[in-house]
């Protein structure tokens, strides 16, 4: 049967499994809105600013596991997706953005809303593709669903010329798809396994690092189940928080610049690393030539770039964590069979050393003052709404915040930017998680700073009747940047005081949502539940300490052990 273009890319989006697209239209995609009544199965949403899309399809893949899709426009409604490409590339989540193309023929001829968006995001994709044949289009989304969810999953573009959107084809789907130049290694080699398991069983101050990979490769049930086997402790990346319970014994916390003091001392006490799907970031490792000096380093990745890129790594392993896991734990559940005691006695030692840290080294912070700490109002939110909910964050000092004084005890459940640390990300990213989990409570933290960025996004959460809760601790300052003044550069706020800002209550109600503010403790005990447990979207605007700095915090360029504590 003959399609047009426009019903040929709904078709694929079908076929794929999407049920929620993020979009806004323009005259380059015109033809694909005209077409998207006739998918009534597909739900899209109309967010007000692209770069809203591309965040609200990055947290609705974080959220779901599956891959996020938008729809942007030619030139300028390309070009405002480029940052939540970029977010997505930096944190390796599946994304697939559709965005319209000028005319075939008006290709390179500077056209009216014409931009080369494929040369523009060839640095923030996975790969991208610009369709100049029709018939290939079926192809060309099979490979981009297929590229951004496996091996390392990432944002794929695919750029389509507007007069391609009203020919009409006979549609073939292909029923598999074989890519000669890609062939991610999904299982892992087992002779590496075997140094890696020799590794571990020789090890007496063994740790393990979780990175994101493992809530992708959805394995952090075998993972928890791994660690309590073999009674090794673990710490996770900020992309990790969540793939072991934060309330697990032997979870030491997140590790890094803001890690807690238990697990940057492991860190640097440990005699063997085990990585799984990390990627050993600078706000991980601190100082290079300190990290982890007296260790070991066993790194299992899908992406085999990511090993020996920043660490020397001892046993490399490339595969996904899922199997490698699986496997790992078959070749050492057979060497402890036929021997049992190869699991060294000063493993006890090493346990009770990290349960004393965590003991005394605490996170903390000074209650003493007269305004709300930060961190109190997020202690108050973990009373109000124990279970089941979703945090997004924007990024600054309430980022970090949330990462620390909430509790994450399933994967999907704090979804942050953290490689590209993009201000702006987590209203937007809260609507798609909400699609994702219509049933869940999802609340954004957020500062006064961030939140200004795409607050037009709360008319998103408004029109789709989304009871997202906007949490705002607000400061008065771009937090984070004056923390680093205060520290590193005299106390001089150049710029970062924030105080000239509007009434969020206000802006809530001018949007249509509910608005709350909250400057107490008496405020916190009685508004901040009646704000959380609303059934509307709401904002809740906190005023906190002016001040409030986080700690611990590895200054840059510093090693893990030198930490400023409260």
């Amino acid at each position: 049967m003959e399609m047009t273009g426009a019903a040929i890319l709904m078709e694929c989006l079908k076929r794929e499994g999407v049920d929620v697209l993020f979009g806004y239209p323009g005259g380059a995609v015109l033809d694909l809105y005209h077409e998207m009544p006739n998918h009534p199965e597909i739900h899209h949403v109309l967010v007000r600013h692209e770069q809203g899309a591309a965040h609200a399809a990055d947290g609705y893949a974080r959220a779901s596991g599956k891959v996020g899709v938008c729809i942007a426009t030619s030139g300028p409604g390309a070009t405002n997706t480029v940052t939540g490409l970029a977010t997505a590339y930096a944190d390796s989540i599946p994304m697939v953005l559709v965005t319209g193309q000028v005319h075939t023929h008006l290709i390179g001829n500077d056209a009216f809303q014409e931009v080369d968006i494929v040369g523009i995001t060839r640095p923030c994709t996975k790969h991208n593709y610009l369709v100049k044949d029709l018939a290939l289009l079926p192809r060309i989304v099979r490979e981009a669903f297929h590229l951004a969810r496996s091996g390392r999953p990432g944002p794929v573009l695919v750029d389509f010329p507007k007069d391609l959107m009203t020919q009409k084809i006979e549609f073939v789907w292909p029923q598999e798809i074989r890519m000669r130049n890609y062939n991610p290694t999904y299982r892992p080699n087992l002779n590496q396994l075997r140094r890696a398991a020799d590794c571990i069983l020789q090890a007496k101050r063994p740790i393990i690092l979780a990175g994101g990979g493992v809530i992708s490769a959805n394995c952090s049930d075998i993972l928890r189940a791994f660690i309590n086997t073999y009674q090794i402790p673990v710490t996770s990346t900020l992309m990790g928080m969540g793939a072991i319970s934060t309330k697990d014994e032997l979870f030491l916390g997140m590790l890094g610049m803001h890690g807690t003091y238990a697990a940057n001392k492991a860190i640097s006490d440990t005699d063997l690393i085990v990585a799984i799907g990390a990627r050993f970031d600078d706000r991980v490792t601190g100082r290079l030539d300190t990290f982890a000096k007296n260790a070991k380093i066993v790194h299992i990745d899908v992406d085999p770039t990511s090993i020996r890129k920043n660490v020397h790594v001892d046993v490399p392993v490339v595969g996904n964590c899922l199997p490698a896991l699986q496997e790992l734990n078959e070749v050492l559940t057979a060497r402890l069979e036929a021997n049992p005691m190869d699991i060294p006695s000063e493993r006890k030692e090493w346990l009770d050393k990290l349960m004393l840290w965590k003991k005394t080294h605490p996170l903390c912070y000074n209650a003493k003052k007269e305004d709300l700490r930060p961190q109190q109002v997020l202690e108050a939110v973990a009373k109000i709404i124990p279970n089941d909910y979703i945090i997004t964050t924007e990024v600054g000092q309430h980022q970090m915040w949330a990462a620390q004084f909430l509790e994450y005890k399933e994967p999907r459940t704090l979804i942050t930017s953290g490689g590209l640390g993009t201000m702006g990300y987590g209203l937007p990213a809260a609507i798609g998680a909400q699609f994702a989990y219509p049933n869940k409570k999802v609340i954004c933290v957020a500062g006064d700073g961030s939140i200004q960025m795409n607050s037009q996004e709360l008319m998103t959460a408004v029109a789709n009747k989304l009871p997202i809760k906007i949490l705002i601790l607000n400061n008065g300052y771009l937090g984070m940047v004056r923390q680093w003044q205060e520290f590193f550069y005299e106390k001089n706020y150049s710029h970062t005081d924030m105080l000239a800002q509007p009434d969020f209550v206000k802006l809530a109600e001018a949007y249509g949502a509910q608005g709350y503010r909250i400057k107490t403790e008496e405020d916190l005990a009685t508004i901040l539940p009646e704000a959380l447990l609303s059934p509307h979207t709401a904002v809740i605007d906190v005023a906190v300490e002016r001040e409030e700095n986080v700690y611990p915090m590895v200054p840059a360029g510093a090693a893990l052990g030198d930490m400023l504590l409260v």
